[in-house]
């Protein structure tokens, strides 16, 4: 490691062989050797000693809705990656919709990216969205550098991104299979939700009711049936049903290009603990019972389900009324998914090793950087988070960096504090002190 300009060391590294005492040295932004924890510093390279602190791969969080520009007041690219970099999150990929104007043009797209050139703190890429009348739109934004595209099977609640039917859902899966791209999709059916009871109120009971896990199954069914005709490469969003597991399983299995992602606020929170009128709570789908929540964490174990990604969707504290059915549907995540997913965990016999395969290396695969993010390896950037793993802390609202610092872990004592964040060798975060945006724009590589 002769060239290397910084040395990072600690007793507990996670590597893609596991957990050792290493030291990490660093040149150029970029991961140049993995040594015994022991190895001499290179005459004029900086160490840094994280005793026994664990040094892991920064986050890959591929589900996070900024909302910027045109809701801003919701979020925005300064405080939602400033809630990432605190939380260990060194690369997003931002959902098409919830800002003003959706992702769903290439002069869209540049708008975003303008938006967010100077605010990012960590690294940004973005989703394309695929609407009823955009199919002719699609190929530009692949060739300008989307990872995919998001559709909605059922309302996505604005007006802006509507919804594909099954028609629709045909022309825009078998245009992006034509160049081989990723179509992702919140896959709740129609029809499903329409039959459910539609009853308003407090009664979180009454909101679960209204989005049955036949509606999730039923869309999932219709997905993998589409996608093994088409040969399509789809990834299915934020799956809360653990009945739509053995269809999964089985298609592929027989070969369908299929990915499947839940989130910590279904393997952390349950149905059975959510308070009468806490909205906080709601998403869509919903968080459901316990037993449920055991299938969904025997899926991440036996690699059913890929990876863990926020869906980070925060809005107004005043549209988080205490209506269940009118309540904005949305969880604010970033800033706390490691040690929410850690915490449980922990308690259910998965080690770091485990997390960080769910939240960093896969999901860096899933959008092709898997060559550049998700691992502590020779070639890839020198993104990390530094972990105290058995530290607790009680969730604090006034603590959070998003904008809207509306929160379902609130009181919830949570293991695992971030201590600092490092992006490109470079610390943007350290004891809740950030530098100013270092972050760069991504776009999909070949």
């Amino acid at each position: 490691m002769s060239d290397a300009e910084l040395v990072l060391r600690s007793t507990r590294v996670i590597t893609p062989e596991g957990m050792r005492a290493a030291s990490v040295a660093v040149a150029d932004g970029t991961i140049t050797a993995v040594l015994p924890y022991d190895a001499d510093v290179p005459p004029g390279a900086r160490l840094e000693d994280f005793g026994d602190d664990v040094l892991l791969p920064g986050l890959v969080d591929t589900h996070v809705h900024v909302n910027d520009p045109g809701r801003t007041e919701w979020e925005g690219f300064r405080t939602a990656t400033r809630a990432a970099a605190a939380g260990g999150i060194t690369t997003l990929v931002d959902m098409p919709l919830n800002s003003l104007p959706p992702t769903t043009t290439v002069a869209h797209l540049r708008t975003k990216q303008e938006v967010a050139a100077a605010q990012a703190h960590i690294d940004v890429g973005f989703w394309g969205g695929a609407l009823p009348d955009n199919v002719k739109d699609l190929r530009p934004l692949h060739d300008a550098g989307v990872f995919g595209f998001k559709a909605f099977l059922s309302p996505s609640g604005v007006d802006e991104f509507p919804h594909l039917d099954q028609d629709g859902l045909a022309r825009a899966m078998a245009e992006i299979a034509g160049f081989d791209g990723l179509l992702i999709v919140h896959a709740e059916d129609p029809q499903r939700l329409a039959a459910a009871p539609q009853r308003g109120g407090p009664d979180y009971a009454d909101f679960l009711a209204s989005r049955p896990r036949d509606a999730e199954d039923t869309a999932v069914a219709g997905l993998v049936a589409l996608a093994g005709r088409l040969g399509a490469r789809v990834h299915v969003l934020h799956l809360s049903s653990g009945d739509a597991l053995p269809l999964i399983a089985r298609a592929r299995a027989e070969g369908v290009r299929l990915t499947v992602e839940t989130c910590p606020h279904y393997l952390t929170l349950t149905a059975e603990e959510v308070p009468d009128g806490a909205s906080e709570f709601k998403c869509c789908p919903p968080i459901r019972e316990a037993a449920n929540q055991d299938v969904l964490w025997q899926a991440l174990a036996d690699g059913t389900i890929d990876c863990v990604v926020t869906d980070h969707s925060p809005s107004t504290a005043d549209l988080k009324t205490d209506d269940f059915a009118t309540a904005w549907g949305g969880i604010s995540g970033l800033q706390l998914s490691l040690a929410a997913v850690w915490t449980e965990a922990r308690g259910r016999g998965h080690g770091l090793e485990d997390v960080v395969r769910w939240m960093s290396t896969r999901t860096a695969e899933l959008v092709g950087l898997g060559a550049h993010k998700g691992a502590v390896a020779v070639g890839r950037d020198a993104d990390f988070a530094v972990l105290a793993p058995d530290e607790t802390f009680t969730v604090d609202p006034a603590a959070l960096q998003h904008r809207n610092r509306v929160t379902a872990y609130a009181g919830r004592t949570l293991t695992g504090v971030v201590k600092s964040t490092w992006l490109r060798g470079e610390r943007i975060m350290a004891d809740g002190e950030f530098t100013a945006p270092r972050g760069r724009l991504l776009t999909r590589t070949p």
